[in-house]
């Protein structure tokens, strides 16, 4: 078990809102915290050790891959991070050479992002390509390939009609406004990397009141202008109990 934990939550993570609770972005959507270090350290063991397990590319999403690579860059320098060429200096001092043959591994060696990327198949969206490193209970390998639908199953509150008003919300994002909301759980175990088949026992408290570590994803989404790929950029934090209070 690896324990890296945030210290406090963002103060627009701390209210909580009914599903999906989604709303407009209002400021940056890549982020840089005070666990980047330490993420990213397991992240680069993740990519090195299990890439099979947190690492998926379409052959023919690879343009939408390097589109958003290239989306990711533009934004770093705001979040400390430094550019020279093909490499680029990381706020925890690692150097990082740009490949674009594989663009979802170098967005996570990069971001304490995990990144989704979901394209239009005929009439949904299907999950083409992924860099997951911190999987919250689900199992990269099972969700690649597939709809939004077949993605939520078996989460009891995506319901049918809860799963349309999903598809119509991902066919309505626009390019330049992206949208964010953001879930919470007790863990029992602070591990980053928690990835469970639907077939296993979810290993979370019984509800939103147990278990010592407080996890909780924010989730940026936003639609890219060339591919018209929507991409789930997810920010995992996750507290020890003490740390946590304010929550509503």
């Amino acid at each position: 078990m690896t324990v890296i934990l945030q210290r406090e939550l963002p103060e627009d993570m701390r209210v909580s809102r009914a599903l999906p609770g989604i709303q407009p972005e209002g400021g940056l959507w890549l982020r840089v915290d005070d666990a980047y270090a330490e993420q990213m350290a397991r992240r680069e063991a993740l990519l090195a050790e299990r890439a099979g397990e947190v690492l998926y590319l379409d052959p023919l999403a690879l343009d939408a891959a390097d589109e958003l690579l290239n989306a990711v860059l533009e934004i770093l320098p705001a979040q400390g991070f430094q550019r020279d060429g093909n490499d680029v200096t990381c706020p925890d001092g690692r150097i990082v050479s740009l490949d674009h043959s594989a663009p979802m591994k170098t967005l996570g060696r990069l971001c304490q992002n995990d990144f989704v990327l979901m394209q239009k198949r005929g009439d949904e969206h299907v999950l083409t390509g992924a860099v997951l490193c911190f999987p919250a209970s689900w199992r990269l390998s099972e969700k690649a390939g597939r709809p939004l639908v077949d993605i939520h199953i078996p989460v009891s509150e995506y319901t049918g009609d809860l799963a349309r008003r999903v598809q119509r919300l991902f066919d309505g994002i626009q390019v330049g406004r992206p949208l964010w909301r953001f879930n919470q759980l007790w863990y029992q175990d602070p591990e980053l990397f928690q990835p469970r088949s639907q077939s296993e026992p979810r290993r979370v408290g019984a509800g939103l009141t147990e278990g010592p570590y407080y996890r909780s994803e924010r989730q940026t989404l936003l639609r890219l202008p060339q591919s018209r790929a929507v991409v789930f950029a997810i920010h995992t934090y996750v507290l020890a109990r003490e740390d946590v209070s304010g929550l509503s």
